[in-house]
C-alpha cells in the first residue's frame, strides 16, 4: 500500500484537564492534522481520552476502541503527539506494540519519528521509548510524593478536592462544619450510616432532627468551580443533580483524620496491604518520636470524639457484617446465644443460632425493649453504668506511640542504608503485631464507654422511644448483654426466664 493511501487515525490524551478547557488536546489535534496532511494520508478518525492520568488503572475508552479498530483492519497509521500520550503504563505499551506488529500499523509522532513495529529495530525503538516514558512517570510521581509529604510534615492543608467543612486553604466553612459535627454526634449515638445519609438528603429525619439537609458535596464543588470558570471567561460545566447522600460518603467523613486536626500522608504501601482498618490511622503522619503531627487548620471534631468513632467503626461485629453498619432487626448480631455465646442471626421471623436456639423475634424484642425502658427510668442510672479505665487508656496510647516510633526509626535507618530490607520488614511485622494487640484492648475499653444521646438526654425514656433502630441498638449495647436460651418444651406462652439480661454494672435489679 502506498503512503498516499494510508488510513491515519489520531490518538489524543491529556492527563489532567479538570476545567475541560481542552487547550491541550486541541493543540495536539492541530499538530496531528498538519502531519497527516503533509504525509498525504487519509484521516479516518480521532480517538480522544481527555483528562485521564497516566496513574491508576482507569480504562481509556478511546484507546480500547483504537485497538479494536486496528484489529479490524481499519487503520494503517496511528498518529500521536509523543510516545507518553500513547502509552500510559507498561501493559498498554505492550498491547499497542503487539497490535502494531500483528496488523502492520505504523506508529508516528508529531514530536518524534516513525516506528515500524514489524521490524526488530522498530520494536527495540518502541521498547526504549516505553522505558523512557515509564521512567519519566515514576520520577514525576516520586517528586510529587515527596512534595506532598513535605507539605504534610509542615502541617499545611493537602492540595486537591476540599473536604466537607473546609475551604481549599484550610479555613473552616462553618455551616458545613456544623453538619460534620452533627454527623459524628449522631453516629456516636448509634445512628446508622443510612439514617444519617437520609437526614442529610432532607428525607425522613424525625429521629435525627439536628442534622441539617445539605446538597451533595460533589454538586457544591461543581457550582464553586463554575463560579471560578465564569470569572475566567469560560463556559460552565454541567452540575450534577442533587441526588441523595450515600452511606459510603458518610463513612469517608467519619474516617477522615483531618477533622480531628491530624496532618495526613498516605504512602502506597499503607494501602497496598489491603488492611483498610489499619490504613485509616496509618494515614496520620508522625514525627521522629511517634507523635501525630497536627495541621495548621482548626479541627472540627475533638480528638477523643474522632478516636471513639474509629473504635466503633473498627468493632469486629461491624467489620464482619456483610451488609455494612446498618441492621434491619433489633437483636441481629447484638443478642447472643446462651449455649455457645455466639451472636444470633435473623432467620425469617426468628432469631437463630443453628443447633441451639430458634426464638420468636417479636416476643424477644418486646421483652428486651420493655426491660430496657424500665431501666432507663431509674433515677440513679448514671451511677449504675460502667466507667472508663482512663489510666489504662492513656497507657495504651503511649505504648502504641512507642511501637510506631520504632517503625519510624527503622524506616529512617533503612533510608540511610544502616539496615537491610529484611530487617525493616521484621521490625514492622513485630511492632504492628504489638500495635494490633493494643488496639484490641483500646477497642474493648472504648466500646464500654460509648457516647449515647439517649443516656445523656433530659428525658431518657422519650429519647429511647423516639430513637431509630441504630440508636436503640446502641443503647442496649451500652446498658446490657442479652443472651437467648432455648424455650422450654411444652410451654406455649413466652417464658421470660429463657432470656438473660446482664446489666453492665455491679448492681442489678
Amino acid at each position: 500500500m502506498s503512503s498516499e493511501q494510508r488510513r491515519a487515525a489520531t490518538y489524543l490524551r491529556i492527563s489532567q484537564d479538570r476545567e475541560n478547557t481542552r487547550l491541550g488536546v486541541d493543540r495536539h489535534r492541530e499538530d496531528a492534522e498538519a502531519l497527516i496532511a503533509a504525509r498525504q494520508w487519509a484521516p479516518v478518525g480521532v480517538y480522544e481520552d481527555n483528562d485521564i492520568s497516566g496513574k491508576g488503572h482507569k480504562k481509556r475508552p478511546a484507546f480500547e476502541r483504537l485497538l479494536k479498530d486496528i484489529g479490524s483492519g481499519l487503520i494503517d497509521v496511528v498518529v500521536a503527539q509523543e510516545w507518553p500520550r500513547l502509552e500510559r503504563n507498561r501493559a498498554d505499551g505492550v498491547r499497542i506494540i503487539e497490535a502494531a506488529q500483528r496488523d502492520h500499523v505504523l506508529l508516528t509522532f508529531a514530536k518524534g519519528s516513525d516506528i515500524d513495529c514489524t521490524t526488530a529495530a522498530g520494536r527495540l525503538s518502541a521498547d526504549m521509548f516505553s522505558a523512557i516514558a515509564r521512567n519519566e512517570i515514576e520520577v514525576k510521581a516520586e517528586r510529587q510524593s515527596r512534595a506532598q509529604r513535605q507539605r504534610a510534615e509542615q502541617g499545611r492543608p493537602p492540595k486537591g478536592v476540599r473536604p466537607l467543612g473546609y475551604a481549599s486553604n484550610g479555613d473552616v466553612i462553618e455551616h458545613e462544619a456544623e453538619a460534620v459535627r452533627k454527623i459524628y454526634a449522631a453516629f456516636s449515638s448509634g445512628a446508622s450510616l443510612r439514617a444519617i445519609a437520609a437526614a442529610l438528603s432532607g428525607g425522613e429525619s424525625e429521629n435525627l432532627p439536628s442534622i441539617p439537609p445539605l446538597p451533595r458535596h460533589n454538586r457544591s464543588l461543581m457550582i464553586e468551580r463554575n463560579v471560578r470558570r465564569a470569572g475566567d471567561g469560560l463556559e460552565p460545566r454541567p452540575v450534577p443533580d442533587d441526588s441523595p447522600w450515600v452511606s459510603s460518603t458518610i463513612m469517608g467523613i467519619l474516617r477522615n483524620p483531618r477533622y480531628a486536626g491530624y496532618s495526613t500522608y498516605t504512602p502506597k504501601e499503607v494501602l497496598a496491604n489491603g488492611d483498610r482498618r489499619r490504613s485509616w490511622r496509618a494515614q496520620i503522619l508522625r514525627d521522629d518520636h511517634g507523635e501525630p503531627i497536627l495541621g495548621t487548620w482548626n479541627r472540627i471534631v475533638d480528638l477523643d470524639a474522632w478516636e471513639a468513632v474509629q473504635d466503633r467503626l473498627d468493632d469486629p461485629a461491624r467489620v464482619t457484617n456483610r451488609v455494612g453498619t446498618d441492621r434491619k432487626h433489633l437483636g441481629s448480631g447484638l443478642y447472643r446465644c446462651g449455649v455457645c455465646d455466639k451472636p444470633v442471626k435473623t432467620h425469617s421471623q426468628r432469631y437463630r443460632c443453628e443447633g441451639h436456639v430458634m426464638r420468636s423475634r417479636e416476643q424477644i424484642d418486646d421483652f428486651v425493649v420493655e426491660t430496657v425502658r424500665r431501666r432507663l427510668q431509674l433515677p440513679d442510672l448514671h451511677d449504675l453504668l460502667p466507667s472508663a479505665d482512663e489510666p489504662r487508656m492513656r497507657e495504651i496510647k503511649l505504648e502504641i506511640a512507642e511501637h510506631q516510633a520504632r517503625i519510624h526509626r527503622a524506616q529512617r535507618d533503612y533510608d540511610n542504608e544502616l539496615i537491610e530490607g529484611f530487617d525493616l520488614k521484621r521490625i514492622r511485622d513485630r511492632e504492628n503485631a504489638a500495635i494490633d494487640t493494643l488496639e484490641v484492648d483500646r477497642l474493648r475499653l472504648s466500646l464500654g464507654i460509648s457516647h449515647n444521646s439517649v443516656l445523656e438526654a433530659p428525658d431518657r425514656l422519650a429519647a429511647f422511644d423516639a430513637g431509630d433502630l441504630g440508636l436503640r441498638r446502641s443503647t442496649i449495647e451500652v446498658l446490657c448483654e442479652v443472651r437467648l436460651f432455648p424455650h422450654p418444651r411444652g410451654v406455649k406462652t413466652f417464658n421470660s426466664d429463657s432470656v438473660s439480661i446482664m446489666w453492665r454494672s455491679a448492681i442489678a435489679d
